[in-house]
């Protein structure tokens, strides 16, 4: 036990058994000083009151996210103080959730995500109006920045209905997709989706059947919408749910730290990107998994011209054997 709370059975055993202060300590095997001893830290009313401030406005965040918002406020208590008076106010949250054992089988190596906006990934979340009414929106991340690109919430949602919000995005954003990760939607699959994709040169790369983890950003980012945003909040009609969901958009872009970035917010983590890297463009043509990417270099020595006694070398491919035969003319 720690020595404060053997001071309090010790002060408990005084006022039930009348024993000496002596007495008590000698039973708890506890020396005078420590039971004597007051600490003189710094109340922690106003951290106290602060924290409980932030996770009833911020439901979902847990005492890193909290400590992690102190900060930017100039706090100077460090993450220990933060996750003591976190659990001493009750505020904490479940650990760990139920996850599958087993791995999946046959898993796909894919690119490493090197740049911003070079892989995106997409999916549906679903929820309902306060009358029951079913809606579904649309989630757009890139999985280099974590920027949620886009949630477009609607019903009946089709093929033409994302392609048009991707069109939005390219337009307004100046981005150039290369690469969507999805899973096997009919939305994404639909004709007006392929056509899209092959006149803008994206590839669109589909998840495993029954393999959510093969998408794991948008998935991730799906868990952190619906306990922020749809739990939280009742939807009286579809431009409500709209007005809603495009400020918590904007808060998670500009507000909510994110741990896979140290910290930063996605908008912060953009600023800070080198900008050189933000000004490479692939060659027209060129695949988009491997682009080519400009660069100035200076010229190389030109190459000696062959003469006609050099000798023509002609290779002749013969199993896993190479035979090279070389005449002259």
């Amino acid at each position: 036990m720690r020595p404060r709370q053997k001071k309090e059975l010790a002060c408990h055993l005084q006022d039930q058994y009348k024993v000496s202060i002596r007495r008590s300590c000698e039973v708890m095997m506890i020396h005078h000083s420590v039971y004597y001893y007051n600490h003189h830290r710094r109340p922690d009313k106003p951290l106290r009151e602060r924290i409980k401030e932030i996770a009833e406005t911020r439901v979902r965040y847990g005492h890193e996210r909290i400590h992690t918002l102190l900060r930017r406020e100039g706090w100077k208590d460090n993450h220990k103080r933060t996750h003591r008076v976190y659990k001493e106010e009750g505020l904490n949250l479940r650990s760990k959730r139920p996850r599958r054992n087993r791995a999946a089988a046959h898993r796909m190596e894919r690119p490493d995500n090197t740049g911003l906006y070079e892989c995106c990934s997409m999916d549906f979340v679903s929820d309902a109006l306060f009358d029951g009414r079913k809606f579904r929106a649309l989630t757009l991340v890139d999985n280099f920045s974590r920027e949620c690109l886009a949630i477009y919430p609607g019903q009946s949602l089709r093929g033409k209905d994302v392609v048009k919000e991707l069109e939005r995005i390219e337009r307004e954003r100046k981005i150039v997709f290369k690469r969507i990760q999805t899973d096997h939607g009919s939305e994404f699959e639909s004709k007006e989706m392929d056509r899209w994709a092959y006149e803008n040169k994206v590839i669109m790369d589909y998840s495993r059947p029954g393999k959510p983890t093969d998408n794991p950003f948008v998935e991730s980012f799906n868990g952190s919408f619906r306990d922020e945003c749809l739990n939280a909040h009742w939807f009286l009609f579809l431009e409500d749910a709209r007005e809603k969901i495009e400020a918590w958009r904007k808060e998670y872009n500009q507000y909510r730290p994110h741990s896979s970035l140290n910290g930063l917010t996605p908008e912060d983590f953009i600023k800070q990107y080198p900008a050189e890297n933000k000004k490479n463009k692939a060659l027209p043509g060129a695949p988009s998994s491997d682009p080519m990417i400009f660069a100035a270099s200076k010229p190389g020595p030109a190459a000696p011209e062959k003469s006609s006694d050099q000798l023509k070398v002609r290779k002749l491919f013969k199993g896993s054997e190479i035979l090279i035969h070389a005449a002259s003319e």
